[in-house]
């Protein structure tokens, strides 16, 4: 079957949270508000669908101006190694480039560095991260 990409489909949260659990190891019965996140902060998002099952997702958030940043690549396990994150990757650098976008940015692990750099064609940087932890 061919799996479609759709930009800026409407989201269904139980479905994105299901799928979001089944790509990172998460408990699928935990709901997320993927719909009210994404239309408040994403400069767009991108989802992969066989049929009517979605099976990968991508958002590209932004600063308004010049910078995007990929968050949230996910694929379906029984879907990863054919292609499918790399699609939806560039699929999104693609909303990126048309909204005027100048640089696009990504945060990893270390394991998926073949993805982002070689499939993907991300180029390695020195960034710095703050784990945030909450106020006692």
């Amino acid at each position: 079957m061919t799996i479609e990409l759709v930009t800026r489909f409407h989201v269904d949260d139980r479905q994105l949270s299901a799928l979001h659990a089944r790509a990172f190891g998460g408990e699928t019965s935990v709901l997320q508000p993927w719909s009210r996140r994404l239309e408040r902060h994403a400069l767009t998002w991108v989802g992969a669908f066989d049929a009517d099952r979605l099976v990968g997702f991508v958002q590209v958030c932004w600063d308004g101006g010049s910078h995007a940043f990929i968050l949230d690549t996910a694929v379906d396990p029984d879907r990863q190694h054919h292609g499918l994150g790399t699609r939806l990757v560039g699929a999104a650098a693609d909303e990126a480039r048309a909204a005027g976008c100048e640089w696009l940015h990504v945060d990893f692990e270390p394991h998926l560095e073949h993805f982002y750099l070689d499939k993907c064609g991300f180029r390695s940087t020195a960034a710095g991260l703050i784990h945030l932890s909450p106020s006692p």
